[in-house]
């Protein structure tokens, strides 16, 4: 006993210390003012850049951009000579706040819910404000992020947020952006890079497929059913009130396809059927994954469905793809005409990284422009938030990154960060540890 208890002694204090201090990695939310960043370069993302320029923030938003801009009084003044303004970056494709430490800690982990059709699940609900990957992806630049949920046919409602806030209220930009499903997966053949796997029973897959689409049909088909009968009992009160269904009643905007539903899917097979699947529902798809989408193209710009593509630093799912076949995807749809984003993809550890993902897009055949914007202005155009989100112009969200080098480039640093016109202390779980032990010999 005496040596359990001393283990818990010595353990306890490691892991809190292990995990940070939520009151360090946040602190008190700083207040809006009135602030101007002057004699900067100001990459506008939506427009030509602007040398030695100045941005006016007041009370949240870009107020004033420009050579000639008005300096207001009491504004407090940053020196931006050599520096850079960027709009925020965005990651449309994260589990960011969902997920804390997810080996060994399931307490920490709230991705998904129980069962298979989990529409009612609301991502928003479940973000811890204080983890300690939203510090450490906002000091890299990223101001945004798409929260969605994992798990299931239907995963739940991804919500759009600021990587700043002391309550999920205080973080949604948009509470209920969008439906998320996994499309089933089409699996079979090869293992690709991962080593070979045996192929299952070709039949049994794709029946097992259908199934699983034909309970997603069901469950939508209710939905429209549901949303039907609340417009009669609304037209009627004369009718039976219609009971309240907390599952289907989330659905009804998105089978009207006045919201939309991300499908995870990956392979040319799988985003094929979710392309023909969201036509026969009528709902409004975007893409998240998209490794086979360059195969795809065509279709895609026909049907003016956008992607977010997960994969651009991941090895090739076939053995005798070429190895630069997904860092070429994202040149390969800008060339198309189809509409992306590039996301990370992941859950918060590494989407601080999202620049680099950018930047290995740019070296394999995407502009330097198209680079930026496809984890700024794009992914805000495909979340329909462009008027408040991913450019610098006025009457936008002052989320600004001011950089002294290239956004793109690994070395640069980030020198001021403003989030809802919020400045922001560029400090976080790793600028901790490394205070802590960078003297010690």
């Amino acid at each position: 006993m005496k040596i359990l208890i001393t283990i818990l002694l010595i353990c306890v204090p490691a892991f809190a210390q292990q995990i940070g201090n939520p009151t360090t990695q946040q602190g008190v939310i700083p207040a809006r003012g009135v602030f101007a960043i002057r004699n900067a370069r100001i990459v506008t993302v939506s427009g030509a850049d602007i040398e030695n320029g100045t941005v006016v923030i007041r009370d949240g938003k870009i107020e004033a951009v420009g050579t000639t801009v008005n300096v207001p009084a009491g504004a407090q003044s940053i020196d931006g000579r050599g520096l850079s303004v960027y709009p925020g970056m965005i990651d449309a494709g994260t589990n960011m706040g969902l997920v804390e430490v997810p080996q060994g800690a399931n307490g920490t982990v709230d991705t998904s819910e129980v069962g298979e059709l989990n529409p009612n699940a609301k991502a928003i609900t479940a973000v811890n404000p204080h983890s300690a990957h939203i510090a450490v992806t906002r000091v890299e630049g990223i101001t945004n992020t798409l929260t969605a949920p994992t798990g299931g046919l239907i995963s739940g409602q991804a919500a759009l947020i600021n990587l700043l806030g002391t309550a999920p209220k205080e973080m949604a930009v948009v509470p209920q952006f969008a439906l998320v499903i996994n499309y089933p997966r089409v699996g079979f053949g090869g293992g690709g890079f991962g080593g070979f796997q045996a192929p299952p029973n070709l039949a049994e897959t794709l029946s097992n497929n259908e199934r699983q689409v034909e309970q997603i049909r069901k469950m939508l088909r209710d939905a429209e059913a549901y949303g039907r009968t609340l417009d009669a009992y609304e037209k009627d009160k004369t009718l039976p009130r219609p009971d309240r269904n907390v599952v289907l009643e989330p659905l009804v905007p998105y089978v009207r396809g006045e919201q939309p539903v991300i499908f995870r899917a990956d392979r040319e097979a799988e985003i094929r059927g979710a392309l023909k699947f969201a036509e026969e529902m009528k709902l409004k798809p975007i893409i998240l994954g998209g490794n086979d989408a360059w195969k795809v193209a065509s279709l895609l710009k026909e049907k003016n469905v956008p992607v977010i593509l997960t994969g651009v630093f991941s090895l090739p799912s076939r053995e005798d793809d070429a190895y630069d076949i997904l860092y070429e995807n994202p040149a390969k749809l800008q060339q198309a005409g189809v509409r992306f984003a590039i996301s990370t993809g992941d859950a918060g550890a590494e989407v601080r990284n999202l620049a680099q993902y950018a930047g290995m897009a740019a070296a394999f055949g995407l502009s330097k422009a198209d680079a930026v914007k496809s984890v700024t202005l794009y992914p805000a155009q495909i979340m329909n938030v462009a008027d408040r989100l991913g450019s610098i112009e006025p009457g936008k969200m002052a989320n600004l990154v001011v950089t002294d080098g290239d956004l793109l480039e690994i070395r640069t640093r980030i020198r001021y960060l403003f989030i809802d016109g919020r400045p922001v202390v560029l400090t976080s779980r790793h600028t901790e540890l490394n205070d802590a032990f960078k003297n010690r010999k």
